[in-house]
């Protein structure tokens, strides 16, 4: 029935990797089915037979969609379907958008669709690097138009070894997530998080990843031999030179000067009178060639300014190569907040605020891996004022989740474990103007405002960006890229890191792709700015974290208890543990494994809850002081509940340091009283002194006076 059914084999990583063609929807340009080890992934690519009207881009779609399914569970959310995509999916969307985007024809106008439907996952065989290989052997024997392959590989790095392809053990104890993609000759795509990875070690990682990506680049190839499809013809975009000659004649001088500002508004402002003067002059009377012009003036814009740049060595606002933006930061600019930090980059400029919640305030995740949770949480938003535009909230696209992410991950490896700070952590990054690198901006202000909030990382983090220019084989890279560096540049490599080393990278690129040497100087220069950026500009903002957290924030003390305990902290229906929080004014989170999280913003609550809660799971000991609540008054006595379950008798020769007539003359049934335990007896009777308690805590005021 399937005459065209085909499947092809390959150890990639270590593991068996097969791709099936010929079985599956067959109505798309072309469908892989990717299997490597247990993990399965579907990638379909799809075009559109016409172009789109209209645009002047090339509409491309990346999905990566995540299927509960393949990992054995129903969706979490009141209609148990899978809704909008997790963030994971959206990032996994973007690493493989990324290296496959610049190899399409850049005048191609066709609608493209690119889909990996994840169907199982196998822990050690991480599906985004299954659905990369798979998708670029789809569009490598599909009729689209597309200047690949391209393969992608992980790398980690596991007591000091450098490990290809590593497994789920192996990733969880590794300084390294570094996914890499390539052809055989170049590198595609960089995207890393790292404790601390040094540069050299960093390159070797690339090199050794590169090397395995280039047997499946082969495998491909072989496989196109064999079955791949002519690449179908599409009406191309491109400006006709002699178009593009005579506005380039007409104005060149003009563009020029207009560009010649390091003020994006400035260079805005000149630049549209000159637009117009170039629409009014090279115009037909239909104005059908209306978006031929917009591109000749857009390609003229970039000619300028590469030619500054590659024969000039000119910056177009005046700068050297490896020189840095004027910069400013600044902390506690907001009160109420627990922390704030504003870091400023030219006109790049981001204000980002550090937020402290409880451990049960963590952030729930339902996707196909096995985090469940997590603690340290970032949130980065780009509204249309900060590059001057008018457009309405849609809240965060796919850029925004990505930049968020990056953040986030450069500054992970410095947050503070649970024991050490038992918080949720949620930083948010606004963005306030934007003119190149607001990822990285967003790095500086959060370590800022981590530092601001008393967050006690291990070290300072600086983000900066390195831009590149090439003309056939020559090349040359700047850091600090501004917008238009990036706009009309090939290049923008992020890297984040301490002083001791990189913690995250992103590359993005416009051409096909980079050499070692190229980017060995992208983590040089990255690495002389960041020295620069927290030594000189961070640090005398702030050179510590602040020893106290702000009043606004609340306060946490954590204890471990016996697992066995739990039951009875918590109680019958929840009853004791609601008890203890509504007395004592606290939220408390209880693990699994016996850590207690009691927090409130009132320190004198939270040490009311842990003395209680210490009760319940200790049996008192005979001459300890408590703070007890009296239950109930007998001729005799009161008897007063140390903690929930635990009560004992205070006689009424011990409720006070004189004499005493009758009980109620000195308590009431709801008083809170201080009492010493005095004796514990064969039956677990707890016998209790309010005299005793006094005459301590009286020695001990006196004691305190004395010193």
């Amino acid at each position: 029935m399937f005459e065209n059914y085909k499947v092809y084999e390959i150890e990639y990583g270590g593991k068996k990797m097969t791709f099936e063609t010929g079985k599956m929807c067959c109505l798309s340009n072309a469908s892989i089915l990717v299997r490597w080890g247990e993990t399965v992934v579907l990638c379909n690519v799809t075009a559109s037979k016409k172009p789109r009207e209209g645009i002047d881009f090339f509409p491309l779609s990346v999905d990566f969609e995540e299927k509960l399914y393949s990992v054995g569970k129903i969706p979490g959310s009141f209609i148990k379907r899978e809704a909008r995509p997790s963030d994971k999916a959206i990032l996994n969307s973007r690493l493989v958008d990324r290296p496959i985007r610049p190899l399409f024809p850049k005048d191609m106008r066709n609608d493209c669709s690119v889909v990996m439907t994840v169907m199982s996952v196998d822990a050690d065989c991480p599906p985004e690097i299954a659905g990369m290989c798979g998708v670029s052997l789809a569009l490598t024997i599909s009729d689209i138009p597309w200047n690949g392959p391209i393969a992608g590989i992980n790398v980690g790095l596991v007591d000091g070894e450098i490990v290809v392809c590593p497994t789920a053990e192996q990733r969880a104890k590794s300084d390294l997530h570094l996914t890499v993609a390539a052809d055989e000759d170049v590198i595609c795509m960089i995207e890393a998080g790292a404790n601390e990875v040094a540069n050299d070690v960093m390159l070797d990682a690339i090199i050794q990843g590169h090397t395995e990506i280039k047997k499946m680049v082969r495998k491909i190839k072989e496989i196109q031999a064999e079955i791949g499809k002519p690449k179908f013809a599409f009406e191309s975009v491109k400006v006709p030179a002699d178009l593009f000659e005579a506005v380039k004649e007409f104005a060149i001088e003009d563009v020029r000067a207009a560009l010649d500002t390091d003020d994006k508004s400035v260079r805005d402002e000149r630049l549209a009178p000159v637009e117009e003067r170039v629409h009014a002059q090279f115009d037909d009377e239909e104005k059908s060639n209306a978006a031929q012009i917009d591109e000749a003036f857009y390609q003229l814009q970039k000619f300028v300014v590469r030619r500054w740049l590659l024969d000039e060595q000119k910056r177009v606002d005046g700068r050297k190569m490896d020189e840095i933006r004027p910069l400013a930061a600044e902390v506690g600019l907001l009160p109420r907040v627990h922390g704030s930090g504003m870091f400023t980059r030219g006109q790049t400029q981001v204000l980002t605020i550090c937020t402290l919640g409880t451990v049960s305030e963590a952030q729930k995740l339902d996707g196909i891996d096995d985090q469940d949770q997590k603690r340290y949480i970032h949130h980065y938003n780009f509204p249309s004022y900060s590059t001057g535009e008018t457009k309405p909230s849609r809240g965060p696209g796919r850029r925004e989740i990505g930049h968020g992410a990056l953040a986030e991950r450069a500054l992970e490896p410095m947050i503070p474990s649970l024991e050490e700070f038992p918080y949720t952590i949620r930083l948010v990054s606004e963005v306030l103007s934007s003119n190149g690198s607001t990822s990285q901006g967003s790095i500086c202000g959060s370590t800022l405002a981590l530092m601001d909030a008393g967050v006690p990382i291990k070290r300072p983090v600086a983000g900066i960006s390195c831009g590149l220019i090439t003309e056939g084989d020559r090349w040359m890279t700047m850091v600090d890229i501004q917008g238009l560096e990036d706009f009309f540049g090939d290049m923008d490599f992020k890297v984040g890191g301490t002083e001791k080393g990189i913690t995250a990278i992103q590359m993005d690129l416009k051409i096909k792709g980079l050499n070692y040497d190229m980017i060995k100087e992208a983590f040089e220069k990255t690495y002389q700015a960041r020295m620069y950026i927290l030594n000189d500009i961070m640090l005398p903002a702030i050179p510590a974290p602040r020893e106290e957290l702000s009043k606004y924030a609340p306060k946490v003390k954590s204890i471990h208890i016996n697992p066995d305990k739990i039951r009875e902290v918590i109680g019958s229906g929840g009853k004791v543990i609601q008890k203890i929080s509504a007395d004592c004014g606290v939220k408390i989170d209880i693990d699994d494994d016996g850590t207690v999280v009691v927090s409130s913003v009132d320190a004198d609550g939270i040490r009311r809850a842990v003395s209680i809660i210490e009760t319940i799971v200790n049996d008192p000991e005979v001459g300890a002081i408590y703070k007890g609540k009296v239950t109930r008054l007998m001729n005799f006595g009161a008897f007063v509940e140390l903690a929930p379950g635990k009560e004992g008798l205070v006689h009424i020769s011990k409720l006070d340091m004189g004499r005493v007539e009758k009980v109620e003359d000195v308590v009431a049934p709801g008083d809170e009283v201080i009492v010493k335990v005095t004796e514990i007896d064969q039956q677990g009777r707890i016998n209790l002194s309010r005299r005793d308690a006094l005459i301590a805590m009286e020695a001990k005021k006196n004691a305190a006076k004395q010193q």
